[in-house]
C-alpha cells in the first residue's frame, strides 16, 4: 500500500534523510507549489475555523492555549472535516 503525503516545501520536509526515510517507508509526495497557501487545509480551513473559537479569549499559560486549541480542533463536527477535504482534493486538481 502506497501513502500519499501532501506537505508543504518546509526544509525539514525536504531534507534528503527525510524524502529518503519516505520513499524507504513507501510515502509517495504530493509536492506543494511554492507560495499557494491555497492548497493547505491548514491554511484555508482550520487556522480560520480555530481562530474563530479562540478569538477574544485570553490565556493564563501556554499550556492552556494549547488545550483550548486542541479542544477547539476536537470539537469541529466530522462533516466540517469531509466538506475542508473536499474542498482540498478539488483545489488539488485546479
Amino acid at each position: 500500500m502506497t501513502i500519499i503525503l501532501h506537505q508543504d516545501n518546509a526544509s525539514s520536509h525536504t531534507a534528503q534523510k527525510t524524502r529518503q526515510y519516505l520513499t524507504k517507508e513507501n510515502v509517495e509526495l504530493l509536492d506543494h507549489p511554492p507560495y499557494s497557501p491555497d492548497l493547505s487545509p491548514n491554511d484555508f480551513f482550520t487556522f480560520q475555523k480555530i481562530k474563530n473559537r479562540l478569538r477574544g479569549q485570553r490565556f493564563q499559560s501556554p499550556e492552556e492555549a494549547v488545550d483550548a486549541f486542541k479542544n477547539a480542533v476536537l470539537d469541529l463536527p466530522g462533516n466540517e472535516w469531509n466538506k475542508c477535504f473536499e474542498n482540498w482534493f478539488e483545489r488539488m486538481q485546479m
